[in-house]
Parts: structure tokens; C-alpha cells; sequence
């Protein structure tokens, strides 16, 4: 281990030099990459499309491309699906990160051998420099990296072979050799697709392990040590991993959770680093031990830019330049997989542009994402309109927000109004929860067995409940709307508390 450990040692301050690097010129660095990735895509049938040879400017990156969503590029990246290849980017693509869409259950994000090399492996090692270069006494490669993962699945189009899954898993699968000494649990383990079981196999062989950190979803994550917990008849991880030194999280809000790892970890000497990864990429680490700041990371193959919240036009989008402080920004990316000029849907505020670190501030659709559930009002709608359709009922407000329990999982919180009343109240109820799953896929997997999200606790409530909580906030006026969705509590028991109704164990 001491040779291991020096070798990391001098790759990670070659690393920390590079990072300084664009953290002294970031503008620079950023439009290096819009030159190299247009340049590299310049003869795809986008690339010829939107004349990327005759991009010389951001004015030109700007003119010639437009602003783009899922429902833009899904086109093209189906027929990339299908086998037809240089249609986004010119090597070939064959794996696709599944995701949660605003139309579809699922979108289907495109996956390059460079996005996971310079992007995703890339936040990987940057994730562990930073944790090392915060915490000089470091003994993380004395141990296993333990990380959830999901699972992925293989298409065949008229013998044309394409995978799709989780970016988790689609990264486990094709880890360099390298990354495999430290990584836990054994692939075959890792990609399992059935969640319990794959919560079982992980909990049998990692309770006796030596793990020095822990990397996934709080959610999930914390099901999982629960579990260990039962097992080995201990009351904190401590006991099980004594040499815990650092959680990796990202994927939802931490807030919810600290409080509960804190308990359940049994010791003050774990860190707690918060990544910002998605489907479409990896964006950011923390970089301060004592900051929940992020700092958001440009050379991953990635070019930014940025469009502040309420603007629509694509003469709004600024590079990352133009930023300011304080302010709501929807994020743009282009990346080496082929996404361009591509609406992330993530809304961020920086706190600092020497560097260039920020803050998640939401999404630029309501949503509740308290558990990586990512619902979206489009869901939530349409579940109320199938629910309605299947008991005869009227539904004239509602509102939803998370609850969280002592238990291992949480659950969704409804008031509803009805102006007619379904014939069977439970029905309602049931197929409300059914069409949600049917709509959104992260929403199925977290229902699952009731692991990680409840049935709904939905709560009928007397008429003019929602009219007496926007008269006491003087917010009567057509402008005004009750929240739909909301990762907090906070209208929701404002609503509860003007209105008398009982309250809700948490």
C-alpha cells in the first residue's frame, strides 16, 4: 500500500496543478473546449447541418445553434439507437444513459468513449484528489470504494446491439482496470437489476469489508446501511467500517439526510463531499472542506453557458464570462457525447466567479426530487386527470411535499380539493399512485417494495382550503397559483396550519 499510496500522491498534485490551472483561467480554458468540439463534430450530420466549420466565435457558436432540449435532438439520437452513427458526434456511440423526461417516461442521453473518459472518470479521480488534498492524513487506499450503482439493459435493432441504464452503471461497466482495485462490490453484484435483491448481495459481502468510503444516493444508500446495521447486530457504521472516511453524495438534496447519516455513521470523523453528476454529465465537486459550495469544473469536456431564470430567447444565453453572483441561472451545455446547445433543466447560483463556484438552487420546472424521484408537475397532472377519469371525480387544488420518516423510507404528502368527490376514495388513491409509476420511471423504481417511498398519504381536504391559505398570504389574484410540487414542507404546513388540519407524523 505505500507504493500505492505515492503513486497517487504525485498523480494527484499533477491533477491539483491542472485544476489551479483553469481556476486561474477559466474563460479560457472554456472556449478551447467550444473550439475543440465543434472542430471534432464539424463533418457529423449536426456538425454540417449548423455549419460548425465556419465557427471561428462564440458570436458564431451562438448564431449558428440553437438552443436545444430532449425533444429536439431525440430524433437523431434514436437513429443512433438504431445503429446510424456521426450523427452528433463523430466516434462511435453505442450506450445510453437513461433518464426521466418531461414527455417521455424516459429520455435516453448518448454516451461517448471520450464522455466517459474525460468527463465521468475524470469527476471520479477529481472527487478522491480533492478528498485527499483536504485531508492530508488520508488512509483511503487502504480500503474499498463501496458505490451504488443501477443497472443496464441491452437493445437490439434489426442486429444492431445498443445498451442503455443507469449512468452508474454504465461507468461500473466500463471502469478502467485501475479504477477496479479500489471499486466494491464485485461487478456481477454492482449491475444487478433487481434493487432488493442487489441491497442483500451488497449488504452480505461488504459487511466484513475494510471500506474507507462510501459513494451513491442518500436514499439508497442509507436503506443499505440500515441493512448492514441488522445484519452485524451494530448500532453504527463505525462498528462495521471503522475506517470510514468519506461519503461521496449527489443526485438529490443532502439537507433531508445529515442529520441521519450523522447518527448512523456513530462518528464526527467521516467527511461529507457533494458531487453535482447527472445522465448528461459531471459538473462539479466540492472543493472546500468547511463550504457546501460547488465548483464547477471545465475541463471535462464541457462547454457552458448559462440563461437566467424567467428569460426564454436564445439571445438570453450568456457564456460563463457574463455570469453574476446571486442570480438564477438555467444551465446549457454541450458536451463531447453530442449534446448540443442542450437545456439541463438544473438551476444554479453562483457565489463566486474567482472561481467559479455555486450553488443548486432547483429546477426550471416545479418538481420533487427529496428521494431521486424527480417528479415533475407534468406527472403529477396527469395522475390526478387518470385518477379523476377512473372515479368520476372533480379535483379543484392540490399540493404535494415530502415526508420524512423514521423509518427507512419517506413518502409524498397530497391535499386535495375536490369539487366532486370520487365514488371510491381509496381507488383514487391507488390509481393515482399507478399512473405515476406508469409516467415516470425513477418514481417506479423508488416505490419499489416500498424501499425508499411510501404509498402516497393523500388527504382530502374541506373546500376553500386552498382559497383561506392565498387569501392569508394576500395572494388572491389570478397571478397567484398554489405551489404544485415542492422539495420542502414549508407550504404545505403553512396550508395545514391556517386551515386547522391535522398535522402529519414525520
Amino acid at each position: 500500500m505505500p507504493i500505492i499510496n505515492s503513486i497517487a500522491s504525485w498523480l494527484m498534485k499533477k491533477r491539483m496543478h491542472q485544476i489551479e490551472l483553469f481556476m486561474k483561467y477559466p474563460v479560457e480554458v472554456q472556449m478551447e473546449w467550444m473550439h475543440k468540439l465543434t472542430k471534432e463534430a464539424a463533418e457529423t450530420e449536426y456538425g454540417k447541418a449548423n455549419y460548425f466549420s465556419s465557427v471561428k466565435s462564440y458570436s458564431d457558436f451562438k448564431k449558428q445553434i440553437p438552443v436545444n432540449d430532449y425533444e429536439t435532438l431525440k430524433p437523431l439520437i434514436e437513429r443512433n439507437r438504431k445503429g446510424e452513427q456521426n450523427l452528433l458526434w463523430p466516434t462511435e456511440i453505442k450506450w445510453f444513459a437513461k433518464s426521466s423526461g418531461t414527455t417521455d417516461k424516459s429520455k435516453y442521453l448518448p454516451v461517448s468513449t471520450e464522455h466517459l473518459e474525460d468527463c465521468h472518470y475524470r469527476g471520479g479521480r477529481d472527487m478522491v484528489t480533492l478528498h485527499c488534498v483536504n485531508n492530508e492524513e488520508t488512509q483511503l487506499f487502504t480500503g474499498k470504494n463501496l458505490a451504488l450503482g443501477g443497472s443496464y439493459k441491452e437493445d437490439v435493432f434489426q442486429g444492431h446491439h445498443s445498451f442503455h441504464g443507469d449512468v452508474s452503471a454504465i461507468i461500473i461497466q466500463n471502469l478502467p482496470m485501475w479504477a477496479e482495485f479500489f471499486r466494491a462490490p464485485d461487478v456481477s453484484i454492482a449491475l444487478m437489476d433487481e434493487w432488493e435483491s442487489k441491497l442483500e448481495r451488497i449488504a452480505e459481502t461488504m459487511m466484513d469489508e475494510n471500506v474507507t468510503s462510501i459513494a451513491g444516493v442518500p436514499s439508497w444508500m442509507m436503506v443499505l446501511m440500515k441493512r448492514i446495521l441488522e445484519k452485524k447486530n451494530a448500532k453504527t457504521i463505525k462498528e462495521v467500517w471503522p475506517n470510514l472516511e468519506v461519503y461521496f453524495h449527489g443526485g438529490v438534496s443532502f439537507s433531508p439526510y445529515k442529520e441521519q447519516f450523522k447518527q448512523i455513521f456513530g462518528s464526527d470523523k467521516v467527511s461529507y463531499l457533494q458531487l453535482y453528476n447527472a445522465s448528461e454529465g459531471f459538473f462539479g465537486i466540492q472543493d472546500q472542506p468547511n463550504s457546501e459550495e460547488i465548483l464547477l469544473m471545465l475541463d471535462y469536456g464541457i462547454f457552458y453557458e448559462f440563461r437566467e431564470l424567467g428569460k426564454k430567447e436564445d439571445k438570453d444565453v450568456i457564456c460563463l464570462e457574463d455570469v453574476k453572483v446571486g442570480i438564477d441561472y438555467e444551465i446549457i451545455i454541450t458536451t463531447n457525447a453530442g449534446l448540443w446547445r442542450y437545456s439541463l433543466g438544473d438551476v444554479i447560483q453562483f457565489t463566486s466567479t474567482n472561481p467559479y463556484r455555486f450553488k443548486i438552487t432547483g429546477r426550471t420546472k416545479q418538481h420533487i426530487n427529496t428521494f431521486g424521484e424527480e417528479l415533475m408537475v407534468h406527472n403529477t397532472d396527469n395522475a390526478i386527470a387518470f385518477a379523476c377519469e377512473k372515479t368520476h371525480a372533480l379535483v379543484k387544488e392540490y399540493t404535494v411535499a415530502p415526508v420524512f420518516m423514521s423509518d427507512k423510507a419517506g413518502a409524498h404528502e397530497w391535499l386535495i380539493e375536490f369539487e366532486k368527490q370520487p365514488n371510491n376514495f381509496e381507488f383514487f388513491v391507488a390509481q393515482l399512485d399507478e399512473s405515476l409509476k406508469k409516467q415516470n420511471s425513477d418514481y417506479e423504481a423508488k416505490r419499489y417494495n416500498n424501499f425508499v417511498l411510501h404509498y402516497p398519504l393523500v388527504k382530502n381536504v374541506p373546500e376553500n382550503t386552498f382559497y383561506n391559505w392565498l387569501k392569508s398570504n394576500n395572494k388572491l389574484g389570478g397571478q397567484f397559483k398554489v405551489p404544485r410540487l415542492s422539495n420542502s414542507r414549508t407550504v404545505i404546513e403553512e396550508i395545514k396550519k391556517i386551515n386547522k388540519l391535522e398535522k402529519t407524523a414525520s
